[in-house]
């Protein structure tokens, strides 16, 4: 079935339930217009730049047509989860033996990281087999397969490893962080630099826990973010979009708060 049926079938059950028209309706089936929307631009950018991430840090990445979740067209501009760039930027200045992306997804970060530390090797982990094989195949066209290992679920007693290598995590694993990072249990990430995506929507309060749990081993930013991208350098067929049709490119489906966490450690 064509995707734009899929989406109409769905938006009519949606606005056609019992409760006839709620606000809650309304917003459900405005969120799968705008993903509707979102796609078709997505398809655009497939068309007339191909799968190569645009610009940011990760500019140059040959990416997938599509994302194992969440929004896509965002990745191949290359403005997604901007608010990090800088920090990306300052710590690629860093010589790390080893980079960590726990929840790797399909790679878009594992694969980039790699990139953007060509002198580290790296590793990978998530618990979706299908997320892992597309970021082998990844890793693959991008060159760095001799870097890059993919594994399944990490848990805290596999940091014991890296305890004596100069380490970078990059973690998104969807409010599991707590249980991952306590460095009471484990301390061997006392050393480590972080960069840990927190849920707030997910499990409020997690944000200011980890921030206490690290405060005295690492120099803790927290980086919000408000949705707005600073687009400096786009295509110039995307310049000549509907002002709507550039918002909902660079919207990130979303559904509440996830600040990242760049914890750098003191010692």
């Amino acid at each position: 079935m064509e995707f734009s049926q899929q989406v109409r079938q769905e938006l009519v059950k949606t606005l056609t339930t019992s409760a006839g028209g709620s606000t809650e309706e309304l917003n459900s089936a405005l969120r799968l217009l705008s993903k509707w929307r979102s796609v078709l631009i997505q398809n655009t950018y497939l068309q007339k730049e191909g799968t190569s991430v645009y610009s940011g840090p990760l500019k140059g990445l040959s990416y997938l047509e599509q994302s194992s979740e969440g929004c896509h067209v965002a990745k191949l501009l290359g403005c997604y989860e901007q608010p990090i760039h800088s920090h990306l930027e300052q710590l690629a200045q860093i010589n790390y033996e080893k980079i960590l992306n726990i929840g790797c997804a399909e790679g878009y970060y594992a694969v980039g990281l790699a990139r953007l530390f060509p002198s580290a090797s790296c590793m990978a982990f998530d618990i979706n087999p299908t997320a892992r094989k597309a970021c082998e195949s990844l890793a693959i066209k991008n060159k760095v397969k001799n870097r890059l290992e993919v594994n399944k679920k990490f848990s805290s007693s596999g940091f014991y490893q890296f305890k004596n290598k100069r380490t970078l995590v990059f973690c998104d694993i969807e409010g599991a962080e707590l249980e991952l990072f306590n460095q009471q249990i484990t301390p061997a990430l006392v050393d480590m630099d972080l960069i840990i995506e927190s849920h707030e929507c997910i499990k409020p309060g997690i944000t200011e826990c980890l921030v206490s749990r690290f405060s005295s081993t690492h120099d803790i930013a927290i980086v919000r973010d408000s949705g707005s991208r600073n687009l400096a350098k786009m295509p110039h067929w995307f310049e000549n979009l509907s002002h709507l049709d550039q918002l909902l490119a660079v919207w990130e489906w979303r559904s509440g708060p996830t600040p990242w966490l760049i914890m750098r450690a003191k010692s």
